[in-house]
């Protein structure tokens, strides 16, 4: 996992929500919504006083706890290697991972090395996967982010002068996202956690990013030039000498009819929305369960 370099920004968004809504499809909103709390900072500090392989074992075990794993052995090691850790998708009972060895000298990044390391192996016991390698990371990253221990992954997220360092195949600003859209959803901030200002500035971005999401028509909380843009949008597709519309601006919307409808994706999982053009009214997403003011 992970790279020399660090991209910004959100090149990935698409991949992105498209986790996101993966995870609702899979595991269910009732399932979702368990993962109200995340793994917290008290349980996966690790410091010079604790033994190396006893406390990663102890991180793990705390990661496995997090996603309602079997309560199974982790066995840690480290080894030289390229990327950040790796981990053995095997039937179980025990979890093999092995970290790369530089992390024998940075402590306090092992949560977020076995964050990504333990989501892979909840993901492939839930049979979920995207095509391709890149695509299939981000999916991990999104899941971690989302279901309580990707906070780690952003945290480890640091620059100072010539060193820089990021973990992840998300950029910093999309793992604030997903945080950003966890938060929202869950009521549990973690912006009090982050240690790395690059990690908090990181969030705060992707936090902007996410509150964009909800300001898409036909939301109600829709800016003023976006409205603008949708009612033209909407009077062109009621034209009867028009055919159709394209979705509007970002993939957010699609007229259909007769009887006229709107469809559009829901800010919180990304699922398809359709409901009538009539003015307001509130639509609830089949998926999230989120409750959504609308302006058709």
């Amino acid at each position: 996992m992970g790279g020399s370099g660090i991209e910004h920004g959100f090149p990935h968004l698409d991949t992105v929500r498209a986790a996101v809504h993966a995870v609702f499809k899979r595991l269910s909103y009732d399932t979702v919504s368990t993962f109200a709390t995340s793994v917290l900072p008290v349980d996966v500090a690790f410091d010079d006083t604790e033994d190396l392989y006893l406390g990663a074992q102890r991180v793990a075990r705390a990661m496995v706890r997090q996603l309602r794993l079997p309560d199974a052995r982790a066995v840690v090691g480290f080894r030289e290697m390229e990327h950040a850790a790796n981990v053995e998708l095997t039937a179980g009972p025990e979890y093999f991972i092995e970290l790369n060895e530089r992390f024998k000298k940075h402590r306090r990044d092992i949560g977020a090395a076995l964050a990504h390391e333990v989501m892979h192996v909840y993901l492939h016991r839930l049979d979920l996967s995207f095509p391709g390698t890149r695509d299939n990371e981000i999916l991990t990253d999104t899941a971690a982010a989302y279901l309580g221990t990707g906070w780690l992954l952003l945290d480890a997220y640091r620059e100072h002068g010539p060193f820089s360092q990021k973990l992840g195949y998300l950029t910093p600003e999309e793992f604030g996202y997903v945080l950003a859209k966890r938060a929202e959803f869950f009521g549990e901030d973690p912006a009090p956690w982050f240690t790395s200002p690059q990690a908090y500035d990181a969030y705060a971005a992707g936090a902007a990013r996410a509150r964009q999401d909800a300001r898409r028509p036909p939301l109600a909380g829709a800016g003023w030039a976006a409205r603008l843009r949708y009612a033209k949008d909407r009077r062109a597709a009621q034209d009867p000498r028009r055919t159709g519309r394209p979705p509007g601006p970002d993939g957010g919307y699609a007229f259909e009819g007769p009887p006229p409808r709107v469809s559009f994706r829901c800010p919180v999982c990304d699922q398809r929305i359709r409901v009538p053009v009539r003015g307001r009214l509130q639509a609830r997403c089949g998926l999230c369960k989120s409750l959504l003011d609308c302006d058709t």
